[in-house]
Parts: structure tokens; sequence; C-alpha cells
């Protein structure tokens, strides 16, 4: 049920046998489900392109698009689903699952099974009642279009919380060996859906004239019994108390290997019945459903579908060997061009997880090979790839955005100085080294020698370099100038990806249905995972936890760099055990605030003091993508790594880069202007 924070090679996602048993057609389900929503990308791709050749080209802006594709992109979140549960690629923290013993690693999925099947249950319960009244009104958007957008997307939230209950089950089911477990799974199942039938008959046929609402009454009647609010006010408990209580608990449940965003889910489940009883679960639907209006976050999937692409398509392997002419006899050459590669690369994809795995697939064995000092390479591999959490378009940056109500246009032109300046810190760095010890690294000539070949740029090598730099043009000059949103530069990135793919004679059918199939799997993980987080926070806020911790920072009697050097401390602390999406949406809504309220003891204008903590935070999250004992980046490298690579040994090779990566957030934190200039003179 869960999965380990490290990639391997890019693999076709449609690929997949289903398991044999009475509940194959679920699985069958799930897998044809999931592919077919992957195509809503494309198509909202294609939308998005529509809206901004009629706004631009003919001045006829649609009233239609907006509301389209935030269905498309919200549906095909929800419906995925089943297959990502059925494929098991839900985020998790599995470190201390993988110490346990076989039979503890049973018990363990077991229990994630159970809180699961439980926090599905009680969310599809409520979210159902609230997607019921929504279609008996018909309820609209009340825009110029006014399409049924909201009856559609609560709809959806609840369809694709009975997919993923349904295909929980049918593990869990499989989970037992024995008769007697396998028949507890179907009655628990029977308990369910009998309880999800009759909301449904009752809201039709009515609560009192119909067996449906007897059934109601009888649900209502046991579960009175077990009340939690009755068991424990937490309304009687301070806020500090509580506050312990549920960070204790979530911390806790994501030791266990449990799925994160089960963990925040059934957190805020917990928070809302012991605070409000079980009309609370009112505030986890409602919060979930928020998130799937959130237009920016749509960013994410299509930035994911161009860089699936043009990863697919070779563009990655033309850009790396386009580079070595430039080297020229410069010692180090093969190094220098890897972290060109990797900010171009950056600029084109949005997340380093495929960045690093392509890096070390390519340019690594070749590091290696030609007699690159070992440590200084793989150091490189790793600090290079993770570039991409500030380079725009970095998927981190539209998640902060979203958690802390930043323009996220703004947050791009922010983090493209810092990233260009730590990978100038590294290009210095490996310089230096070189060249007092020229033994480290071989010239480009000497590459060439080594080789058997000479080293010359091909059309074919000079075309790729030349679209993939036209692709980033036109991705990040429409936003920077204005002519695009976010989403829409998005959808630019995947068009021209296609035409690159095409250009190069490498694209595909095949090709799109395997990088659809990625994106599918891949955003519909984090959009269950930031759904979780989400009502947690919305909770947690309700019930006075942000003002608490807000009130907290105030009295501490630090100045206000002092505030945020304690803000950076918890991020590295929380980075040793919890994923950057939960830490995002669980800490963000609570510093960003803090942070604004100081911006006059800071020196900064109140509407740019959050980007500039947001730069602070994504460099922060670089660091503990590198940072051992978990960090992820290292174990990217280590899935692709030559055998004799130890994980030790890639932990060793990081921390000079880590450092820097220190020195480069601690020159942003005392020079804000080194993040804030571009963005101010772009406005």
């Amino acid at each position: 049920m869960s999965v380990t924070t490290s990639r391997a090679a890019p693999k076709d996602e449609s690929i997949f046998v289903p398991e044999k048993g009475p509940f194959r057609i679920v699985d069958h389900f799930s897998k044809f489900s999931g592919l077919a929503v992957s195509q809503l990308y494309l198509i909202a791709a294609i939308c998005t392109i529509y809206e901004v050749i009629s706004r631009y080209v003919f001045d006829a802006p649609t009233q239609w698009a907006f509301e389209v594709v935030m269905v498309l992109c919200a549906s095909a979140w929800m419906l995925s689903a089943g297959y990502i549960t059925l494929h098991k690629r839900h985020i998790s923290i599995n470190v201390l699952y993988l110490m346990a013993g076989d039979k503890g690693k049973w018990y363990l999925d077991l229990f994630a099974y159970a809180v699961g099947v439980i926090a599905l249950w009680l969310l599809c319960d409520d979210a159902m009642i609230r997607a019921l009244d929504s279609i008996r009104m018909g309820e609209k958007m009340g825009s110029a279009w006014n399409s049924p957008q909201p009856l559609v997307l609560k709809s959806m939230l609840v369809i694709g919380a009975l997919m993923y209950l349904i295909q929980l089950l049918v593990n869990m089911h499989r989970h037992f060996t024995s008769s007697l477990g396998r028949n507890i799974v179907i009655v628990v199942a029977g308990i369910i859906f009998i309880r999800l039938a009759s909301v449904i008959g009752a809201f039709y046929l009515g609560e009192t004239d119909s067996i449906f609402g007897s059934v109601n009454h009888l649900y209502a009647s046991v579960g009175s019994l077990i009340d939690p609010s009755a068991m424990l006010d937490m309304r009687e408990m301070g806020i500090a108390s509580a506050s312990l209580l549920i960070v204790g608990l979530m911390v806790a449940l994501m030791m266990t290997g449990m799925p994160l965003g089960i963990v925040t889910l059934i957190v805020s489940i917990l928070s809302a019945l012991f605070y409000f009883g079980y009309g609370g679960l009112y505030l986890v639907s409602t919060n979930a459903f928020g998130l799937l209006e959130k237009y920016p976050l749509i960013a994410v999937p299509l930035f994911v579908l161009m860089a699936s692409i043009l990863e697919r398509a070779g563009v990655a392997e033309d850009l790396f060997d386009a580079m070595s002419i430039f080297a020229g006899k410069l010692r180090g050459g093969v190094a220098i061009q890897t972290i060109v590669v990797a900010v171009i690369l950056a600029a084109m994809s949005g997340g380093m997880g495929g960045e690093i795995v392509m890096l070390g697939l390519v340019a690594l064995p070749q590091m290696l090979r030609l007699g690159y000092n070992r440590k200084m390479s793989i150091g490189l591999i790793c600090a290079a790839g993770s570039l991409a959490t500030l380079i725009p378009p970095s998927i981190i940056m539209i998640i902060y955005g979203l958690a802390a109500q930043v323009a996220i246009g703004d947050l791009f032109m922010a983090g493209a100085v810092p990233g260009l300046m730590l990978a100038t810190f590294y290009g210095i760095y490996v310089l230096i080294r070189c060249n007092l010890n020229p033994s480290m690294a071989p010239t480009a000539e000497e590459v060439g020698e080594a080789r058997g070949k000479e080293m010359k740029l091909s059309r074919e090598k000079m075309t790729a370099v030349g679209l993939s730099i036209f692709l980033i043009f036109c991705v990040m000059g429409s936003i920077y100038g204005g002519i695009a949103t976010v989403t829409e530069a998005a959808s630019v990135g995947v068009v021209g990806a296609i035409f690159v793919a095409l250009v190069r004679n490498s694209f595909s059918f095949n090709l799109l249905q395997v990088a659809l199939a990625g994106t599918m799997s891949t955003v519909g993980t984090i959009v269950w995972l930031i759904l979780g987080a989400v009502s947690f926070v919305g909770i947690y806020n309700l019930i006075g936890g942000g003002d608490f911790l807000r009130s907290l920072f105030a009295n501490l009697g630090l100045p206000a760099l002092g505030i945020v050097f304690v803000m950076m401390a918890i991020l590295v602390v929380l980075g040793t055990f919890m994923e950057w999406i939960a830490i995002a949406f669980i800490t963000v809504p609570v510093f960003a605030p803090v942070v604004v309220g100081m911006a006059p003891e800071l020196g900064l204008d109140p509407a740019w003091a959050a980007v500039w903590f947001g730069i602070l935070f994504v460099m922060n999250i670089q660091i503990y993508f590198l940072s051992p004992p978990f960090g992820p980046a290292c174990f990217w490298l280590k899935s692709v790594a030559p055998p004799d690579v130890t994980l030790q040994e890639i932990f060793g090779s990081v921390l000079p880069f880590i450092m820097m990566q220190i020195v480069g957030m601690l020159l942003v934190m005392f020079i804000p202007d080194i993040a804030l200039w571009l963005p101010k003179f772009l406005s």
C-alpha cells in the first residue's frame, strides 16, 4: 500500500497484470479508468491553448475554457484514485517500515488498510450528502457561461473517494491468506456500502417513509454510542495540549509507513470529530472540495506532462551531447556541461526526480568512465539535479504559492536568480578543484580521444538544443512578459514538447500514452496527499492552531530574522521524517503570515515578504532533498547508479554541495534583493 521515496528509471505505467481472484474486475476497472482519465490532461492543454489563441490572435476570449479545464483536471485527479491504489503508488515514509520483519510489515500494512478504509468511508459519507444536495439544486458557477462546475466537482470527489475505498478494500481482502480474515473484510465492505446506499435512498425517498431512513437511524444509533466528542471534548483542552496531541498522532502514524494522504486525512477527521462531533465531517469534505477549485494547481500536471514527453523523446541525451562541443579545452568540461544541461532540464521539467534519474543514467557513467573523481561526480549529479526546485517552472513553488496564497509568477521570477547563483557556485567549485588537481577531470578534447571520435555538433543536436531553448523561452517568456498565466504557459509547454518530439522524429502514439499514464499516476499521488493536508490545515486553523503557533513565534523574544532562523530550523527537523508536500501545507499557512507581519522589521514590503520567504522555503527543501539520512535525491541516484556506488558514498559526496546550498540560502536571507530584484523589475 505504500511507496518508497525513491524512484527507478521511468517505466511504462500502462503495463499491468491484474491478480487472479473474484475481484479482478475491480483491478480492470481501476486500470481502465486511470488510463482513460489521463487523456483529460491533453484535452485540458488543448483547451487552454485554444483560449490563449482566441484571446490574443482573434481578440475573442472564451467564456468556457476556464471552467472546462478545471473540471477536466479535477476529474482526472479524483478518478485516478483506483489506479494509484491498485499500483500502490501513494507516498509514504518507509524507512522505519523497512526495518520491521515480515510479520511486523504485515501488521503495519493491515493497520494502514484499516485506517484508510475508515478515513475514506467517513469522507464519502459526508461528501455524498453535499454532492446529492448539489445535484438536486442543479448548482452552477454563476459565471457568464454558468456551467455546473460545483456539481461536477463535488460528484467527482465522491466518485474518486469511492474508487479509492473499493480498491483499498480489495487490496485488504488480498492481504489476508485465511478465509476468516477475507470474510471479515467482505462483511466490513457490506456494512459500508449498505450505509452509503441508504444515504442515497433516504435522500430521494425520505428519511421517514422508507426503509433507507430506518437503516440510517440504526447507523446513527450505533454512531452515538461511539461519539468521539462525547468521549473527549477537545474544546475543553488547551490549544497547546491539543496541538501536541495532534502533531504526536500525525508523527506516530507517519512512522508506520502509512500513505501520507491517509495520515493527514484521518488526523483531520479525528480532529473534526473530537471538536465538533459527527457534524464536523462537513469541514473535512468542504476543505477537500475547495482543493478541486484551485486553478493554479492545474499547472502541475501540465508541467509534469511536458517533462515526461521531453524525457521519453530523448531530448535530455541530445542536450548533454550537444553541450560537449562548448566545453572546448576547459578542464572539467563534462562536469560543467552537466550543470548547464541540468539548468536547461530544470527549466523544462519543474521537478527533480526525473532529472536526477536522467543525469544518473547519462552523465554519471560517462564521467566515471572518463576518470572523473567519483565523489565530485556523484555529488554534482545530485546537486545539479536538485536545481529544479528553484529554477522555474518549479512544482514546489506552485505548491508553496497555493499554500501561502502568493502569485506563482512572482515566485518563478524570484527563484531564477538564486537557482542560477547555485549553479554558478557548483561550476566554480568544480573548476577550482579540477585546476588545483588536474587528475580529477580530463578536458573535452581528452574526452573525445577516449571516445575515439571527434566531438561535433550535428544538425540534429543543434536542432534539439535550439528547440529546447526556444521552448523554455516560450514558456517562461510568456509568464515573465505577462502574456499568459502559469497554467497557460504550462499548456504551451505541453504543445511545444510534442512539437520538439515530432521534429526529432521520436514522437509516437505509444510515447504520448506512456507520458500521459505517468503524469496521471504522479499527479494523482500528489493531489491525494495535498487533499488530506488541506483538510488538516483548514480544521487546525479553525480550532485556533494557526493563531496559537503565530503567537508562539511572537513570544519568543527574538528579532525578526531570528524567528526566520527558527522557522528554517523547524523545516530542517520536519524534513528528516516528512514529505515536502506535507511540510508545505502544514507549515506555510502558519509561517507565511508571520513573515508578512514582520515585513517592516525585516526591511521588506509586506507584498514581497511572502515571496522572499518562499524562496528561502524552497532552498531549505532543496537542502532536505540532499541531506542524509533520508535525502530523496540520493535514493533517486542510487536507483540508477552503477552497482559499486553505495548509498553511503552518495551521502558523503553531497556534503560539499549541501554546504554551498546553505551558503546560498544565507545570502538570500541576508540580501533579499538577490531573489526580489528580478520580480520587482519586471513588475
